[in-house]
């Protein structure tokens, strides 16, 4: 069984950092491209960023600079680094895991910046 498990999320101040985590279970996770997408209330889904599994990276333009997509494969783990958050970045953010027509959704973890 296939499982995507993200942590990491919460409530947090503008100008301040969160760490996200998603940890997959039931695939062979080195050969997988990991991305993270997020959904703000009332807003489509949105690409945030995606690592290959040859860890080339790429990150959407607005996030570009505050956010860093990393993957531990010894750990089974995809991570994404949030800066310099704002209101704007709050959402729930989904792992999503790709190798060629399997694919895979964790069930979100909540951002929220508020003051």
């Amino acid at each position: 069984q296939v499982q995507l498990v993200e942590s990491g999320g919460g409530l947090v101040q503008p100008g301040g950092s969160l760490r996200l985590s998603c940890a997959a279970s039931g695939i062979v996770f080195s050969i997988y491209q990991m991305n993270w997408y997020r959904q703000a209330p009332g807003k489509q889904r949105e690409l945030v960023a995606v690592i290959a599994s040859s860890g080339n990276t790429n990150v959407a333009d607005s996030v570009k600079g505050r956010f860093t997509i990393s993957r531990d494969n010894a750990k089974n783990t995809v991570f994404l680094q949030m800066n310099t958050l704002s209101s704007e970045d709050t959402a729930v953010y989904y792992c999503y895991a790709a190798y060629r027509r399997l694919n895979y959704w964790g069930q979100g973890t909540q951002v929220t910046v508020s003051s």
